[in-house]
Formats: C-alpha cells, structure tokens, sequence
C-alpha cells in the first residue's frame, strides 16, 4: 500500500466558509433515543477542524432541531454524541430528518429528505465493513505480515475500484462524491491523492465537476490544490525511478529499511542491526499512556538484550526537544521520523494506529506485527 497520507482526519478538516449573509436557512430535526441528559452538539466541518454550531442536552424523548443559514455550495456537518457521529451534507434550504438510536447511532440511524445523506450513510457503513475486515486480516495469527499486507491491499484496491465507478465518477458534482474522497483506513486516506496518479485523477474529476456547478466554493478549490500537489510529487517520484542506478550500491534486504537520526544526532540505518532480532516500534512518547509502556519494553530489553535482542524505536512526536529529554535515559536505538504521523513509514509498514511494533529475525526479515503475536516475549525467545 502507497502512501495514503494526510491526516486520518482530512476530510473532517475540509469545508467551504459557513455563509453568515444570507437569510434562507436549512433545517435538521430529528429524535435520538435512549440518549436522555446527553449533549448533542452539530459541527460544521471547517478547514480548520470541527466547529460546533449548537448543542442542546436531550431530554427523554430525545427531540432536537438545528437552523443555520444556506452556503452557496454543498456543505457539511456532522451530529455527535460523545464518539457517536452521524455525518450530514446540507444543499440549499432543504430539511432533514434524522432519526437514531444511543449510544450506536452512527450506525443505527435514518435520514430523510436528502438522497446525499442517504448515499453517504451507505458509504459510511461500507467504510466500517472494511475497516473490520482489515482487522480481521491483521489479527489472523495463520497470515504472515507479506500475506497479510498483500490480502488487506487487494480488499481495499477492490473497494476502490467499486467506490470509483459506482459512487464517485457516476456524479462527480454530488456531495457524497466528495465525501468517498475523504474516507479513511485506520488514520489514512483510502484514496491517496499524493503518490498514486490514478488517486490524483479521481481528485481532478470532482474538482472540475465542483467547478461548474460551484465555481466560487473553496472545497473544489482545494480540490484542484490537492490535485496539483499530488501531480507533482508524482513527476518528482516518476524522474527519481528513471534515474540509473549503480548496482554495486544497491543493498538487497527482506525489510524496508529506515534511516533517520537517533537522540545524538547520528544516522541510525535498520539493516544495521542485522544478524540481531530486532523489535521495531513506532511510539509517540507526548501520550500518557508512554511512561508505562516504555517501563514494559525497558523489562523486555533487560531480559533478552544479552541474548542478541535489539530495539529500534521511531519517535512520531511533533517536538524534537520534547523527545530527546525523553530518550536520553533509553539504552536502545530511539530515532525520531520528523514527518510524524504523516511519515511514508506509516504507509510503508501498513500502520494503522499508534503505538505499534514488529518483530524481525536474525536475517532482517520481518517477522510479525503485533496483532498476530499473543505473547511477545515467547516470540522474542522463539527467534533468539
């Protein structure tokens, strides 16, 4: 799998300027049950993240309406309670009707009086069907990590496949196409707008669609920007494989390799470690879930350093001093990806969540993930 980055988040990220001047208003009603002294809040899904709109704390019949003025394009919103999110996409002055159920209502609902809402709704139960079937794959402890990448590639290629003819290139102009853009895998996009070109095809048709009917809005001009963006780094990646390359200088390995700077500012290559079994952990240390977790690998390292066993830790942390305070007390290999969560590493190794790790054996190969190991360490001493 390419890279899919942007944030998981992107397409919650993105949206046209909410219009304050205009008189015609939309309207979205409707009735969450079983969420009795809930707040449910609608936010507007701006450039800048989601921005609440209103809110009101449900009473037991768990009735609500919302008003806000027109935009001159298609725009989007979403209903939510606590995690529960019910995403909305508003045309005009239409009403919609929205009828759920708590605490599974991102799931469980109804909506009437946009087609929009309602193809989205689809998509979006789609999305989660894949979704837990990648991490079915990831979980299955029968599949090797090169199975396991290759089955989780070939069901989200397919989806792809379908979502393009079926949703987005069908009508390119509608509200739910620019929604299937954004939809995620784990906390990537499925559609990778950046290093895949025919990604960056399906990015231009809606942005061209969008310029017709909505030639003002600022979601198909950051559209094309996306596009643009994408088909340069294409030509760049494109020029950089036509290059001739020395062959003496070429390093055959079983692993992708990666090569940053650790905490002393020295460049600390994976393939390196060969001939080590190494645990290779991606771990952002501004969590406060990272003191116990590093207490755990500190007992591992202890335990079998002796015996051949190396950690190779990337840092996804934002903050270069922040982690080098962090790291200066570790015994292992600490190197910081100062992408962060948008590291080509999160793609490369099919990372879906941090934190996480691998095992490789002696001979550099990749081993397995975490999710296919019940007990690390017996798998540590299987390989020692």
């Amino acid at each position: 799998m390419k890279r899919f980055m942007m944030k998981a988040t992107v397409f919650a990220l993105v949206a046209v300027a909410f219009s304050s001047c205009s008189k015609e208003k939309f309207h979205i009603t409707g009735t969450i049950s079983n969420a009795k002294d809930s707040v449910l809040y609608i936010e507007n899904l701006s450039l800048d993240g989601p921005v609440a709109k209103d809110s009101v704390k449900l009473n037991e019949k768990g009735n609500f309406e919302f008003a806000d003025n027109r935009a001159e394009a298609p725009e989007f919103y979403r209903l939510r309670i606590a995690n529960q999110i019910i995403n909305i996409s508003v045309d005009s002055t239409e009403t919609i009707h929205v009828e759920a159920s708590y605490p599974g209502m991102a799931t469980n609902y109804k909506v009437e009086g946009s087609k929009n809402c309602d193809v989205i709704k689809e998509l979006a139960l789609r999305q989660i069907d894949l979704q837990n079937r990648a991490i079915a794959i990831q979980q299955d402890n029968t599949l090797s990590y090169e199975a396991a990448n290759d089955s989780i590639t070939s069901i989200v290629n397919a989806y792809k496949e379908d979502i393009k003819r079926n949703y987005i290139f069908k009508e390119p102009m509608k509200a739910y196409a620019y929604f299937a853009l954004f939809q995620t895998l784990g906390n990537r996009l499925i559609f990778n707008p950046r290093e895949i070109k025919d990604d960056v095809k399906v990015f231009a048709a809606v942005a061209t669609s969008w310029d017709t009917y909505y030639p003002e809005a600022l979601r198909g001009k950051n559209l094309h920007n996306i596009a643009i963006e994408g088909m340069k780094n294409i030509r760049i990646v494109e020029n950089k494989q036509n290059q001739v390359i020395d062959a003496s200088k070429v390093n055959v390995t079983n692993i992708i390799d990666i090569n940053l700077l650790d905490n002393k500012g020295v460049m600390r290559n994976l393939t390196d470690l060969k001939g080590k079994v190494v645990l290779l952990d991606f771990h952002v240390f501004a969590t406060k879930e990272s003191p116990a977790r590093i207490m755990k690998l500190r007992d591992i390292y202890n335990k079998y350093h002796a015996q051949g066993l190396e950690i190779y830790q990337v840092s996804l942390d934002p903050d270069e001093h922040f982690w080098k305070q962090q790291t200066a007390a570790l015994p292992w290999v600490s190197v910081r990806d100062p992408q962060g969560v948008e590291s080509q590493l999160m793609i490369s190794y099919n990372i879906q969540g941090i934190p996480t790790y691998f095992l490789l054996d002696r001979t550099n190969t990749l081993y397995k993930r975490d999710a296919q190991m019940k007990d690390l360490e017996a798998e540590i001493k299987s390989l020692l």
